[in-house]
């Protein structure tokens, strides 16, 4: 577990911001919800407060989850979900397993091969290189979080579920040219194949009502990564980490942060 602790110099005590943003991630609860919850505990936290503590921790609990992922399946589904961002509609590429478990996720505004290659590029590596390679972010390349190494918690797709939409072969196909995808990785191209990955976009609906979309790319970024994030612990994809059992998912989530749960 890491064991930096990342909240010195803060105005509220490691354990209320932890349980602010935690809560946030998790229900459908907008800001000034929270702000509420937590005027009923004689605290008073403003809601502009806890959006920043979001945008601060978000990034910082996937940073510190991915160690821990388990591995997933050889079989993908594959597919995007729309997220309001300063009243545009912009497309959340996501992807899941056979089990259902999250593998990868990448917000673009735009839906095309390029895309779509950014974001296979992304699923099959990990988060933590010197020498991250290329993604779109608000359609123009920059550096990524992914680096030139394989996800040990991924493993290389043996077959790929994904609708109808034209991107995807031409996406596969120059990433099985270049190498990155192996020649034998199968497309399949189906509607009805998709069903699990499609009734899985249902949280990021949910949790995404309540504040009636993002104002900037950038904040919609940090808070789906806490969204995504959050999401893989309550389906137990954290080793010793087991669905369904809340006060494991909570000491988890403390220990990472080095906090006494």
């Amino acid at each position: 577990m890491v064991k930096q602790q990342p909240f010195k110099w803060r105005h509220f005590e490691a354990e209320i911001i932890l349980v602010c943003v935690r809560w946030y991630l998790r229900y459908a609860l907008s800001y000034r919800d929270l702000e509420e919850l937590m005027l009923e505990r004689g605290l008073h936290v403003d809601h502009t407060t806890i959006y920043r503590w979001v945008q601060r921790y978000a990034p910082e609990l996937e940073k510190r989850c991915r160690p821990h992922l388990k591995e997933t399946t050889d079989s993908w589904r594959v597919d995007e979900t729309y997220v309001k961002v300063k009243k545009v509609w912009m497309y959340l590429y996501r992807a899941v397993d056979s089990q259902g478990n999250t593998l990868e996720f990448l917000l673009s505004p735009r839906r095309d091969a390029e895309t779509a290659k950014s974001f296979f590029y992304k699923a099959l590596y990990v988060s933590a290189s010197p020498t991250p390679p290329v993604c779109l972010i608000e359609g123009k390349p920059t550096q990524s979080t992914a680096p030139v190494g394989l996800d040990p918690t991924i493993q290389t797709p043996r077959v790929i579920n994904a609708d109808k939409h034209a991107a995807y072969p031409k996406a596969i196909a120059d990433l099985k040219t270049v190498g990155i995808l192996p020649q034998q990785v199968e497309l399949r191209q189906a509607k009805y194949l998709n069903n699990l990955i499609e009734r899985d976009h249902r949280f990021i609906k949910r949790l995404t009502k309540p504040g009636m979309g993002f104002f900037s790319f950038e904040t919609a970024s940090r808070t789906l990564q806490g969204y995504e994030i959050m999401n893989m612990v309550r389906k137990g994809q954290m080793h010793n980490v087991k669905k369904g059992d809340i006060r494991s998912q909570v000491i988890f989530i403390a220990k990472l942060f080095g906090v006494a749960s």
